[in-house]
């Protein structure tokens, strides 16, 4: 049987796959959360669930950013992300409020965060992985 009478047709994907690296980033955010929920530190917990949301961001980023003529400085995943995945806005505003306590917990102040906190972000971030997730294999 050729190929032109075959019953159906594979319909063709609808983009170039995702980038290796946008592929990368977001395993390492899945990885991350997984660390996370075993981490029995409240403070490290919400650390690393929060950084496998940054991981996350920057696949989505690594997808939807067009490549600039001069490089803009000062501008954080979350705010990137507000401008090239207007849909995740929230999300970014969301990450984007725990960032200084993520950065508190890695200085060492662990006092920031208690349990519920962190649970909270671990639920959050896997959320937040499973639509990263889907954007991302979309493309």
């Amino acid at each position: 049987m050729s190929v032109s009478t075959l019953p159906f047709q594979i319909p063709a994907p609808a983009g170039p796959p995702p980038s290796p690296a946008a592929l990368s980033l977001l395993r390492q955010a899945e990885l991350g959360l997984f660390e996370a929920e075993r981490t029995v530190d409240p403070a490290q917990r919400y650390a690393q669930s929060h950084l496998a949301a940054l991981r996350a961001g920057a696949a989505v980023l690594a997808v939807r950013a067009h490549p600039a003529g001069r490089k803009r400085p000062g501008r954080s995943v979350w705010q990137l992300l507000s401008l090239m995945a207007p849909e995740l806005s929230e999300w970014a505003a969301f990450f984007a409020s725990g960032s200084s306590t993520r950065a508190g917990i890695e200085a060492g102040i662990t006092r920031l965060v208690n349990d519920r906190a962190a649970d909270d972000m671990v639920r959050q971030v896997g959320q937040f992985i499973g639509v990263a997730r889907t954007l991302v294999r979309s493309r």
